[in-house]
């Protein structure tokens, strides 16, 4: 899938890597894919293998047991890994994406060494609960409290679609202090104040698990407060890294449905012809091929300017909003593409369609990433609260006639 030679904008390290993860994804991904979203199971037996590859905190210092790659390498890799399954995907973003990335921005040298390295080799699990069953784009209105005790602190509240919680080894939990600020902890899987269920009958994302955190006197030591995370916007950096692997995301998809279409189209005959020989279909490929090259052209530069350290939230957030919508729409074209074929599983483009749905609303939704590049290009921030207007003198429930004690007055 390089109609328009992107691999010479990249280098040989960033091709070695595309075609490594690439490799693995066809060998051990593609083949079980369906089958495991079919049945909502998540395919464990693939993390050692993942860890070995290097995706896992890819951009994270080679002292922490990461590769140390540069950002565009670690997103070919992602936009691989979302092509043989967005489930897998989305495993990835929670692990080295949320988890290792806010202990590695947040976190202490002695949390880092502790559990960066682990959580490369996929030794251990991460997760991270930010959104709440009523605190979902707006974070800042989380109940989830932490009370300072001797020692440690107490946490107290739920976090909704968690992935990866349930196996978890560690959580980063964000909670409000007492004084009313928002911080980061370290809880560990089986503390006894941590219970984790699978949201069950999702019709998205299948085979990895999103889950309802309870958290009822989880009691934490001192230790595991993330003292880099001092405010709501402590979740900032972490955010737009994770958004940044996101927009991979929705470019690798992208890529296997279009490649899916292309192929199908050129085998299926219909009225003596193979369909990619008529004209509705060769249009509906060449929209899809022609938004996948911009997708990428798009992708190798948010990369080079994350490596420049100049990728700032809004521009991130443009970067996903873009790649996801249109990923939303090619495969719906390649669904069309395959005719009655395009349900089955069999083909791959509707557990794709059915992924890409779940993509569309986390890391910020379509609708607030659209409004965060509104507020930076126009210096409105549309999705602030708005006051209340205030209310029209009540007129005897007849427009003109005022309040009887306004006529008295």
């Amino acid at each position: 899938m390089d109609f328009i030679n992107v691999a010479s904008l990249l280098s040989e390290e960033e091709r070695e890597v595309q075609a490594r993860v690439r490799e693995f994804v066809d060998r051990e991904v593609v083949p079980i894919a369906a089958d495991f979203w079919d049945r909502a199971e998540f395919p464990r037996h693939l993390l050692p293998a993942l860890g070995d590859l290097g995706v896992m905190g890819g951009p994270f210092s080679p002292e922490y047991g990461c590769a140390g790659w540069n950002n565009v390498a670690y997103g070919l890799a992602i936009a691989e890994i979302a092509r043989g399954s967005g489930s897998v995907a989305t495993f990835l973003h929670v692990q080295s994406g949320l988890a290792m990335a806010a202990i590695h921005e947040l976190g202490s040298e002695e949390q880092k060494q502790r559990w960066l390295p682990a959580m490369a080799r996929c030794e251990a699990i991460g997760c991270f609960g930010l959104t709440e069953p009523d605190a979902g784009s707006d974070p800042g209105s989380m109940q989830t409290t932490a009370r300072k005790v001797p020692g440690g602190y107490v946490l107290d509240g739920e976090k909704k679609w968690i992935g990866n919680a349930s196996f978890a080894d560690v959580a980063v939990i964000w909670a409000k202090t007492e004084d009313g600020k928002v911080s980061g902890f370290l809880v560990e899987g089986d503390n006894p104040g941590f219970r984790a269920d699978v949201l069950p009958r999702k019709a998205s994302q299948r085979s990895v698990w999103q889950t309802h955190i309870t958290m009822e006197d989880c009691r934490v030591p001192e230790d595991a407060h993330l003292p880099g995370a001092t405010g709501l916007g402590s979740t900032l950096a972490v955010l737009t890294h994770s958004r940044y692997g996101v927009g991979w995301d929705g470019l690798g998809q992208a890529m296997d449905c279009y490649e899916i279409a292309l192929s199908y189209a050129k085998e299926r005959e219909q009225f003596g012809a193979p369909i990619a020989s008529h004209q509705l279909v060769q249009a509906k490929l060449v929209k899809m091929v022609n938004e996948v090259s911009l997708g990428q052209l798009l992708s190798i530069h948010m990369g080079r300017v994350k490596d420049a350290g100049n990728l700032d939230p809004a521009t991130v957030s443009m970067f996903k909003m873009n790649n996801v919508s249109k990923a939303r729409e090619i495969s719906a074209l390649a669904r069309d593409v395959l005719g009655g074929n395009g349900v089955l599983l069999d083909y791959r483009v509707m557990e794709h369609m059915a992924d890409i749905e779940g993509v569309y609303s986390y890391e910020g939704t379509h609708d607030v990433n659209t409004l965060i590049v509104g507020q930076a290009i126009t210096g409105h921030r549309a999705f602030a609260p708005k006051p209340q207007a205030p209310e029209a003198p009540e007129r005897n429930g007849r427009a003109g006639e005022p309040r009887a004690e306004e006529q008295a007055r």
